[in-house]
């Protein structure tokens, strides 16, 4: 079949390399210059599937609010607010109801234990070198901060997820380059889990895609979705002239926040709006002597709900939830947090006068889950709505749509992640 993939960020290569892998004719529109130049420009890059969960949880409407308070909130409200981001911060309440998180944690720790075991694979199958490392450590700052994770510990072993809770010390030696002067209680252990270089695997797997046959369009705007039996896509040129209409026997919108744009003309109302996070990037100091300043592999700071990953020669400080706001407009606040755990943790590990600053807006549905499958206009599929789990959750889920696109039944089950999820409420 000829199929379309509209968007190059992870989720969008990494459904051209699967249908390309399925023997499809493949061609990626991308309005960008490249891959991965948006949502997956400069993520945390962390693997983790026990933390992949829902933003919609029992209690967190509280926290939220409390969150709003505090001088480094992991949570803030950005102006202007994007249309309908009222609407959806009422459904995200409403998916806030333990019985409705329950089930969407379920979901999304399937796909994420199916993607992670399926971007292993594809590492080993294809040798592809990128920039990874082992491991992921949750710190704990203080018995309250250990207290207040209790529900997830209990959590990561209702699922199965391999972990350990230890001790300050024990993580200082899994961890040697943590600051010996920042106060730490515990930490949880997750040895299977770890951090890679999401951009950096999108531009190598766009490589295999096209010694596939995959084509990659950049600078070409998809104006509309035309459904059928062979639907038609219209697209254009960066400056809007060169437009044209194009067939093909499906499409897959895998467009981040340009979807529900190009979808609503086809009776799809999807309630996808923009969480913003931050991240600075810089190279690791070289240290004679000291081969272990900085991070190993990832750590979250559980309290600030931001991680510091290890990329290579380079250090990573991910983190921030911004309701609303622009992707040009940073915050301030939010950028002195990033820096302040950094210090906290690995004070004078980074060159900060290379640092890169980055603003990213991941498209979010309020109640958790991505959309997988066949989008009920007839030659239309989704892949999108990753939220900030895009890279944890890519892999799986591109695989899960070409075998839907075959005709085949995923390796993993797909329930409430196709869009009846969102009309039953």
């Amino acid at each position: 079949m000829r199929v379309a993939v509209i968007g190059a960020g992870i989720v969008g290569v990494t459904t051209a390399f699967e249908l390309s892998s399925d023997g499809h004719a493949v061609t990626v529109f991308e309005r960008r210059g490249s891959v991965a130049e948006e949502t997956s420009f400069a993520n945390a890059g962390v693997v983790a599937p026990g933390y992949v969960t829902p933003w919609a949880a029992p209690g967190m409407p509280a926290k939220v609010l409390r969150h709003l308070l505090g001088s480094h909130a992991p949570v803030r409200l950005g102006r202007p607010w994007a249309s309908g981001q009222l609407g959806w911060m009422w459904r995200w309440w409403r998916a806030c109801s333990a019985p409705v998180w329950q089930a969407n944690r379920a979901r999304m720790h399937r796909l994420a234990r199916y993607s992670q075991a399926h971007l292993a694979s594809l590492g080993e199958q294809l040798r592809i070198d990128y920039e990874q490392s082992r491991g992921y450590l949750v710190l704990l700052r203080t018995p309250r901060d250990l207290a207040g994770n209790r529900g997830s510990l209990k959590l990561l072993a209702e699922l199965g997820v391999r972990f350990h809770l230890v001790d300050g010390a024990r993580a200082r030696a899994i961890e040697p380059g943590l600051n010996p002067d920042t106060p730490l209680h515990a930490a949880v252990h997750l040895p299977d889990d770890g951090v890679g270089n999401c951009r950096q695997f999108a531009h190598l797997l766009r490589g295999e895609a096209q010694r596939l046959g995959a084509q990659f369009r950049f600078q070409r705007s998809v104006l509309a979705i035309e459904a059928g039996s062979q639907p038609q896509l219209r697209h254009a040129d960066a400056a809007g002239l060169d437009a044209r209409s194009e067939p093909f026997d499906a499409v897959v919108v895998c467009a981040a926040l340009g979807s529900p744009a190009l979808l609503k003309p086809l009776g799809l109302r999807l309630p996808l709006a923009p969480v913003h996070g931050y991240s600075i990037s810089a190279p690791l100091r070289l240290v004679e002597g000291h081969p272990d300043f900085g991070p190993r592999a990832a750590v979250m700071d559980e309290r600030f709900k931001v991680a510091i990953s290890r990329l290579g020669q380079r250090v990573r400080v991910a983190g921030s939830a911004e309701l609303g706001g622009r992707l040009d407009r940073h915050d301030a606040r939010a950028i002195a947090t990033l820096y302040k755990v950094l210090d906290d943790w690995y004070p004078g590990c980074a060159q900060l006068a290379q640092v890169q600053q980055w603003k990213g807006a991941r498209p979010m549905l309020p109640d958790g889950p991505p959309l997988l499958g066949a989008s009920g206009a007839p030659g239309v599929w989704l892949n999108l709505g990753h939220g900030s789990s895009g890279w944890a959750l890519s892999c799986g889920s591109a695989r899960v749509l070409a075998d839907q696109i075959a005709g085949r039944t995923p390796a993993i089950d797909t329930e409430g992640l196709d869009i009846s999820r969102l009309r039953r409420r």
